[in-house]
């Protein structure tokens, strides 16, 4: 996945783009004003030198200027004296021109009056390093605005952004089930207020929303306990018959064993409903809990002659919820053995990882990224995994087990829980 930066970053970002697109252009403007100035200039004095040296020749041939430090006169007459020129100055046809390039580039006038021709030579390589000078300081200045044009708008974006972030850990702090202050108030922007409004709205809504839901699972609660409490005290009642046959009597302790596990799988689930853990923890056998969740599916296993095998240590012991860990075992098994025609359903423990293995059908490749959806079902016609696993899915994240399923087709499956 492609990180974007953080906001602050991009708007200030932004600000020193803009900062050096406006310097940048500034600077190239003036160096290029500035460069096209003293070319002008160059040819300007040239030309004047040049009318300078023919008005002095015509009151006095013999004139010889003399030569500075960027400025070369000469006067042609004989083809001696042209030979004496620098080479590339010799044919240069009367006119304006600039030859070389840089350090050694040079402004040349030629002018030709009567039999004579009159040239100006003047060297503008220290101009040249003036240019350079200049181009290097804007350089330099241009990546000093790109700084400090960084640092201002990353200060300048944290001042802007600082009621946003502010918002966003007050909202990082709610929770649904307490109480909390409104997220607007008067001192925030206008934009900043609109927003925090939403959220508190929002927020209303979620909390209405929760409020008859945990109203509707304690009713739920209270519901089903009601009649389940009538089983368990009729089961009681029944084996305190003396003459309860006891073929009877086996019926009734199963009758009561199955009401006694609702119960607490309703207990489980109500609190799953309501985004919450069971808190009691007590040190359990494995092996023997997982002998309890297999206990409902005996019948079905030897109908289908499976071999049911339990690979844990009777000193394997863990220290969490009993109930969470039986509903999520009596799932587990109960789709092994469902989808299990025959061969083998094997339990095994190692490394605080308890791991479910099946022979069976296992499970088409498309179907294993929505294995834990409620209700889903396979595309190869099978029966669905219906709330099972999406139970045990919630079950293990709230109480932070991992759960992770392999499986090939035809090839069986294999669920392994992760215990911290």
């Amino acid at each position: 996945m492609r990180l974007r930066p953080e906001l602050r970053l991009r708007v200030a970002l932004a600000f020193a783009l803009a900062c050096i697109a406006v310097v940048g252009a500034l600077g190239a403007t003036l160096y290029s004003a500035s460069d096209e100035m003293e070319e002008t200039l160059v040819d300007q004095i040239v030309s004047e030198e040049v009318n300078y040296l023919i008005e002095h020749h015509r009151s006095n041939p013999d004139y010889q200027p003399a030569t500075g430090l960027n400025l070369q006169y000469y006067v042609v007459r004989t083809p001696d004296e042209a030979a004496r020129l620098p080479r590339d100055v010799r044919e240069l046809p009367p006119g304006n021109h600039e030859i070389g390039s840089g350090r050694n580039e040079r402004h040349v006038a030629v002018r030709r009056s009567g039999d004579a021709r009159f040239i100006v030579v003047y060297d503008v390589g220290p101009h040249e390093e003036r240019a350079q000078r200049f181009r290097n300081l804007l350089l330099v200045s241009l990546a000093a605005v790109a700084v400090v044009a960084l640092l201002l708008g990353y200060w300048l974006a944290g001042v802007l952004t600082r009621q946003l972030t502010d918002l966003a850990q007050k909202v990082a702090r709610l929770s649904p089930d307490k109480p909390h202050a409104l997220l607007a108030h008067p001192e925030q922007d206008a934009e900043v207020a609109a927003l925090a409004r939403a959220l508190d709205d929002y927020q209303a809504r979620i909390t209405r929303l929760i409020e008859r839901e945990q109203e509707f699972t304690a009713d739920a609660s209270h519901e089903l306990r009601t009649p389940l409490t009538a089983v368990r005290t009729s089961c009681e009642l029944l084996l305190d018959e003396p003459g309860l046959p006891e073929k009877a009597r086996a019926r009734v302790r199963t009758i009561d064993e199955a009401a006694r596990r609702m119960a607490e799988q309703l207990q489980t689930l109500l609190f799953i409903a309501r985004e919450q853990a069971l808190d009691a923890s007590e040190p359990v056998a494995l092996a023997e809990c997982v002998s309890d969740a297999a206990e409902p599916h005996r019948v079905e296993i030897a109908r289908k002659g499976l071999a049911f095998n339990v690979e844990i240590d009777s000193g394997a012991v863990l220290n969490l919820n009993r109930q969470a860990l039986h509903t999520v075992l009596a799932n587990l098994i109960g789709n092994a053995v469902q989808y299990t025609e025959s061969g083998c359903i094997r339990v095994s423990f190692t490394g605080r990882r308890l791991t479910i293995a099946d022979s069976g059908r296992g499970i088409p490749p498309a179907s294993l990224p929505r294995l834990f959806e409620r209700f889903y079902r396979s595309s190869d016609g099978a029966e669905g995994f219906g709330l099972g696993l999406a139970i045990v899915k919630r079950i293990c994240d709230q109480y932070g087990w991992r759960i992770e399923v392999e499986s090939r087709p035809a090839a069986g499956s294999a669920f392994s829980i992760a215990f911290p």
